[in-house]
């Protein structure tokens, strides 16, 4: 999406009148993914989407213990010790960072997944583009108008913002804590839901208190029309109706302002638990650009990074045991995104640069809990221009949430994602047979049992030699249907597709001809349902 269309669409779409105390209230339009959430009126799930802006550091945060020497190598001056990383209850070769000790006890108690590796071909590393290319989910190549949430509000809701609200929704149909909507809340016009600008004036709103604002240009008379247009808005009343019927929160969260993101996910949790029918909340923190100073020199367990991690890790737990307290937790999945990953050769000057796969977060109790893929293969002696492979396209996350969370078809599924992605073990899943996601409101879906983050592959893939000069033949296995194997570079673009097609079940080669490219390292990458493998080999001179 170009910045200035983004900006245009956001001020002559559906804009609420209400500014009040510092929050202003967005209308956020049609997002394909809201309207995909918010057409599962009947379950009440939410979906909570936490941002992390600056593309945070994978290997430091879910960190390889069966690759930790080619880990230390590369990394040897912000490598977190062996003896502190926090280990996670059945996988042995898999830890955290020790700031995010919170988040450990919901992996162990099975209410958090992560997915290794998410990325897409030809990743971008400009901070705006990346970001542009995870909200609006589209290819690297491709300018999109429209966010992958907007683009599903808009088919849920093709007439929003016209007679709205209504009974069937009174709500907003997506809520950002922040002043600038969202470009994946963008729909083809406008946009579908509500920013609210910064927690304070959230709580200035609930409790009806006297609008100051000492630092606004007009003073007294800015905050007099911002007083006189939340008496007009419809929106702004029902969130202060919802927020009012909530008397106490979780004792874990913080004092407000000593921890950014716990503070907004403390209102999100408020708006769930009294009553609001909002499909999509987003929130974010960071800036996790860490190209210097990452770490402590004399201790890599803290520093930047890990206080970042840590004020994630807090938020989150607090939130979740909110969540519990207030009787909504079968109600939501959480998902953490950052625009990019870093590269896996720490630099020079203590930290990363911006690079390309990284590991996502997703929380609750719906979640399936485990490790969805294999820790990044690491070379031997990594470079600076290397990056970590990639093992799923983040649009499979999106799609997965759709179709397994809110119910989407696969032909809506298609026209919302403009492409089939995997659909991945990540969340419980129930039958159709009651509501419209097969459960009644409340009902904890059942699990899907025909794979789990961790489980075996059902894919096969090997190079015919991993070292080779001219071309190579590879050897996959497949289950049947639909199967591909990709050829990428050591920075993550994308150089060959050898196979794509449905397929017969069982064993088949494929040539990968790489007489043009140069030497160096290739990863091979075999897709087939919702199962995936990664393999690195080598082209040497001949």
């Amino acid at each position: 999406m170009h910045r200035r269309h983004f900006l245009k669409s956001t001020a002559t779409g559906f804009a609420l009148p209400a500014i009040f105390g510092g929050v202003s209230l967005r209308a956020i339009a049609a997002s394909p993914f809201l309207q995909a959430l918010a057409g599962d009126l009947d379950s009440g799930r939410v979906l909570v989407l936490i941002q992390l802006t600056g593309g945070n550091d994978g290997l430091n945060t879910v960190i390889p213990l069966d690759h930790y020497d080619s880990y230390v190598k590369a990394r040897n001056n912000i490598a977190i010790p062996q003896a502190k990383i926090l280990s996670l209850t059945g996988y042995d070769h898999t830890g955290l960072n020790p700031a995010l000790k919170e988040m450990q006890g919901l992996f162990n108690d099975g209410k958090m997944s992560i997915v290794q590796s998410v990325s897409y071909p030809q990743p971008n590393f400009s901070h705006f583009r990346a970001t542009d290319i995870w909200l609006t989910g589209a290819d690297s190549n491709q300018v999109l108008p429209t966010g992958w949430a907007g683009r599903y509000l808009n088919m849920e809701y093709p007439k929003f913002p016209q007679n709205y609200p209504n009974t069937q929704m009174p709500d907003p149909l997506a809520v950002q804590v922040g002043s600038i909507v969202s470009p994946a809340l963008q729909g083809p016009g406008l946009t579908m839901g509500m920013a609210i600008s910064n927690p304070s004036s959230f709580y200035n709103l609930v409790n009806g208190q006297p609008v100051t604002d000492t630092q606004g240009r007009s003073g007294d008379l800015l905050a007099y029309i911002r007083q006189m247009s939340l008496k007009t808005d419809q929106y702004a009343g029902v969130i202060k109706t919802a927020a009012q019927k909530v008397t106490k929160q979780s004792a874990l969260y913080p004092a407000q302002g000593k921890n950014p993101l716990a503070d907004q996910l403390k209102i999100v949790a408020r708006m769930i638990g009294g009553g609001l029918k909002t499909k999509i909340y987003m929130v974010s923190m960071g800036s996790f650009d860490t190209h210097a100073r990452q770490t402590d020199a004399t201790d890599t367990t803290t520093g930047n990074h890990a206080k970042l991690l840590g004020q994630l890790s807090v938020a989150v737990s607090a939130f979740m045991d909110d969540l519990e307290g207030l009787q909504v937790s079968d109600r939501v999945i959480g998902m953490t995104f950052s625009e990019f990953g870093r590269r896996i050769k720490s630099n020079a000057s203590g930290g990363t640069d911006h690079g390309a796969g990284a590991p996502v977060f997703l929380f609750g109790k719906n979640v399936q809990g485990g490790i969805l893929g294999n820790s990044p293969d690491l070379p031997n002696s990594a470079t600076p221009n290397d990056n970590i492979p990639m093992q799923y396209d983040f649009r499979s996350l999106y799609a997965t949430l759709l179709e397994k969370w809110f119910g989407v078809g696969p032909d809506q599924l298609h026209g919302l994602l403009l492409k089939d992605y995997q659909s991945l073990p990540l969340v419980a899943v129930a039958g159709r047979g009651g509501g419209k996601n097969g459960t009644q409101p409340g009902e904890r879906p059942k699990a899907d049992s025909s794979a789990a983050p961790g489980a075996g592959q059902a894919v096969s893939l090997k190079p015919y030699s991993t070292i080779f000069s001219g071309s190579t033949d590879l050897a996959f296995t497949t289950a049947g249907g639909h199967t591909m194997v990709q050829v990428f570079d050591t920075e993550g673009q994308l150089v060959d597709i050898p196979y794509c097609q449905e397929a017969s079940p069982g064993k088949h080669t494929v040539r990968f001809q790489a007489d043009q490219l140069p030497e160096g390292i290739y990863y091979a990458r075999v897709e087939n349902g919702i199962h995936q493998q990664v393999v690195r080999m080598e082209k040497v001179r001949g």
